[in-house]
């Protein structure tokens, strides 16, 4: 390595309302004894690095350019409604970048056998050239398995991972999904395929239905499809699923949340032989784990009083299923990872293309199939 600096991404929101996205400069880290330096080649655009790099709040038609190269500096007004929820971080420089994977080049005392290896992590800052983190948090890939492949070892393969487990543990059998044509919802068809749990996928296109339908899925429901409800109603009565995971959090009109409810329901009332005028006694729960719709959530209330809907986190979940099965998954995550857990991308940016107005208003649109990997060695 002959650089004596790290480029990396940062994004600013200034007191007078506008976010600043640069590309800073600071020492490359030396790594402690159990710390490895990592030379990073491949980092996903998550949605929730779309929230700190623009904070969901600024004006994306109007994004402004200045400098050049490394100097480069992308700047946009905050919407003046959103601005108050931006109080808590105020003229901070903040690094970008939750996961990402690349190559150990240097390691402290009790690490050296890492040097050379492949290695995915979530340590923040991943939108840099270099980054120093422990060992201990390193998963280190199979012989053979190139940081590309690597790059989303962590986000999405873990929270597939924790809804079965909150499956599990809430007492519920089977589970909804929406978004299911995403790379994480793929992930979900696999496992529940290979782990046998029934597992109904809601989509807005024909095409995501044909691109779950070549992976296995055996329960696709399309939205767009004016027999949606009829479908939804029908896949929930065979597989018994009372829970929920919505990606959207406004899917379908502002409407999917409740309308996974109102099918749960449906077909819960469907299986009972008495009548209750406070509906179904079975419970069902949806849990809202993302914003990809930013519509108001409605809900017609046509559920009974036997339901839940909240929000979920991955962090908390990784807090309550303890190390032992967390350990275990990441094991499962590094031997699967160009299976189950693999991962496509629609392009390869550089550190400087990022802050490129036509690149940032393509990578914060939230499609399906619009997934962008950060290559800061480019």
């Amino acid at each position: 390595m002959t650089n004596t600096y790290s480029k990396e991404i940062r994004s600013t929101v200034t007191s007078d309302g506008v976010i600043e996205i640069t590309i800073g400069k600071v020492d490359v880290p030396i790594p402690a004894d159990d710390e490895v330096l990592v030379e990073i080649h491949a980092a996903p655009i998550n949605p929730s690095d779309i929230g700190l790099l623009t904070t969901f709040a600024g004006d994306l038609s109007n994004i402004d350019i200045s400098g050049s190269g490394e100097d480069l500096v992308a700047s946009m007004k905050i919407h003046p409604a959103l601005m108050s929820s931006m109080k808590s971080r105020l003229d901070q420089s903040m690094t970008v970048g939750n996961e990402g994977a690349g190559i150990v080049i240097d390691a402290g005392e009790n690490a050296k056998k890492l040097i050379g290896k492949t290695v995915g992590f979530a340590a923040g800052s991943m939108y840099s050239q270099y980054r120093c983190v422990p060992a201990i948090n390193c998963l280190v890939m199979e012989e053979g398995t190139t940081p590309r492949v690597a790059a989303s070892s962590f986000v999405n393969p873990l929270t597939a991972l924790c809804f079965v487990e909150t499956m599990k543990m809430e007492n519920h059998s089977a589970i909804v999904h929406t978004a299911a044509a995403s790379n994480l919802g793929q992930m979900l068809v696999k496992i529940c395929k290979d782990d046998e749990i029934p597992l109904v996928n809601i989509v807005r296109k024909q095409e995501q239905v044909d691109i779950l339908k070549n992976i296995g899925a055996e329960y696709i429901c399309n939205t767009s499809d004016p027999d949606f409800m009829k479908n939804l109603v029908k896949a929930v009565l065979e597989t018994g699923a009372t829970l929920g995971f919505d990606a959207t959090g406004g899917g379908n009109n502002g409407e999917l949340p409740s309308q996974i409810l109102s099918a749960m329901e449906i077909a819960a009332n469907q299986k009972s032989e008495e009548y209750s005028r406070y509906g179904s006694e079975t419970y069902k729960q949806v849990y809202i784990y993302g914003g990809l719709d930013q519509s108001p959530t409605i809900l017609k209330r046509s559920y009974g009083m036997s339901w839940g809907l909240g929000g979920w986190l991955l962090t908390p979940m990784l807090g309550k299923i303890g190390m032992d099965k967390f350990q275990t998954m990441r094991a499962r995550i590094a031997k699967e990872i160009k299976t189950t857990f693999a991962s496509t991308y629609i392009q390869e940016i550089s550190l400087e293309e990022m802050l490129q107005p036509e690149v940032i208003n393509a990578y914060a649109k939230h499609k399906t199939g619009n997934k962008y990997l950060v290559n800061p060695q480019k």
